[in-house]
């Protein structure tokens, strides 16, 4: 039985993959569930109109209703294991969220995919659909070349791997205790 509550977190630049590989890993536990904290973002837009043209992230109020969402999902249900695709790039951004959740007494188990720039900018034509966003993660992948700093590590390379490959590799690093979890 897990001692503490536990998450998965799966950082990354926009188009590396982050939801296909949570997908993916959820897939395989039973008691997992993804947990967007983009949604939290889409609210505080729709809500506040005048942070339209803003990163969300930079809102204390999204990184501090995210900890806290968080926190709550695990206290109703401490079995449950959230798998968290979410690009953190932001140093400051990353250390208030991530390390309030580990103070907090959370498990975090925080992995980092990285691809080539012209992996990313192959990905983003793929896949995303909507103008708006397609230039937004465009013009964040320079900016995403932070990730690979040792403060975002565990770093797993995604050039030329199927989601699967990726998928397999994250659950091998992953500690035994959540393994019960495992489908």
């Amino acid at each position: 039985m897990q001692e503490a509550p536990a998450l998965i977190w799966i950082n990354g630049a926009f188009g590396v993959g982050k939801t296909s590989v949570a997908r993916h890993l959820a897939s395989r536990y039973s008691k997992a569930w993804l947990f967007d904290p983009e949604q939290i973002g889409f609210l505080l837009r729709r809500l506040m109109p005048w942070t339209q043209q803003t990163d969300f992230q930079s809102l204390p109020a999204w990184r501090q209703m995210t900890v806290q969402a968080i926190r709550q999902a695990l206290s109703d249900r401490p079995a449950q294991i959230p798998i968290v695709p979410m690009t953190l790039v932001e140093p400051a951004y990353f250390a208030e969220v991530v390390g309030e959740l580990r103070r907090s007494g959370i498990a975090v188990h925080h992995f980092c995919l990285l691809a080539s720039d012209a992996v990313l900018r192959r990905r983003i034509g793929w896949r995303i659909d909507r103008l708006a966003s397609r230039r937004w993660a465009l013009s964040n992948i320079a900016r995403c070349g932070a990730l690979t700093s040792a403060q975002f590590a565990i770093h797993i390379e995604t050039d030329r791997r199927r989601i699967s490959e990726i998928a397999t590799e994250i659950a091998g690093l992953l500690p035994p205790a959540l393994e019960s979890g495992m489908r």
